[in-house]
């Protein structure tokens, strides 16, 4: 089925110089991308963001590393786009993640983990409407699709 999902970019990627080859493999995996931009995130956003973790030892550890340089945020688009985002993304523990994943490849960490990525559907649609607008997201016919789905998937994308 068709999806959208969240990616966020984290401030390590953008530091060890790894965002070409983290946009690269969405690309290669052939997701389209409806929306990207580069944001500083503020207080209010981290907050509720990570509202899930606000309790936590770690958070203001997680906060200050959110902070330290901008995010690169995405929004994504295919068949399946939730699924097949986090296992490109890996498990959260780069020590933990399978080579040939994002976080395998290119982390060790469990926080300084290169990349977020919506868990959901239902998070998905939230986390996007968190970070963009309506008329930051387009929506425009991918001629690779016809390469990249089957019959059926390719009816499904293009509604």
């Amino acid at each position: 089925m068709k999806q959208r999902t969240l990616v966020i970019i984290k401030p390590d990627t953008l530091q060890r110089n790894l965002l070409g080859e983290v946009i690269s493999r969405f690309e290669r995996k052939g997701l389209k991308i409806l929306a990207m931009k580069m944001i500083s995130i503020d207080d209010a956003l981290i907050a509720e963001h990570y509202e899930h973790h606000k309790d936590k030892p770690f958070f203001s550890d997680l906060k200050r590393f959110m902070q330290s340089a901008p995010v690169v945020v995405m929004v994504l688009q295919g068949y399946g786009a939730v699924e097949a985002v986090r296992l490109i993304v890996g498990p959260t523990s780069g020590r933990e993640a399978d080579a040939g994943s994002i976080r395998g490849d290119l982390s060790m960490s469990k926080g300084h983990n290169i990349i977020h990525a919506s868990d959901s559907k239902k998070n998905a649609e939230i986390e996007i409407y968190r970070f963009f607008n309506e008329d930051e997201l387009f929506n425009y016919k991918k001629i690779d699709f016809s390469a990249i789905y089957d019959g059926e998937e390719l009816k499904e994308m293009e509604k």
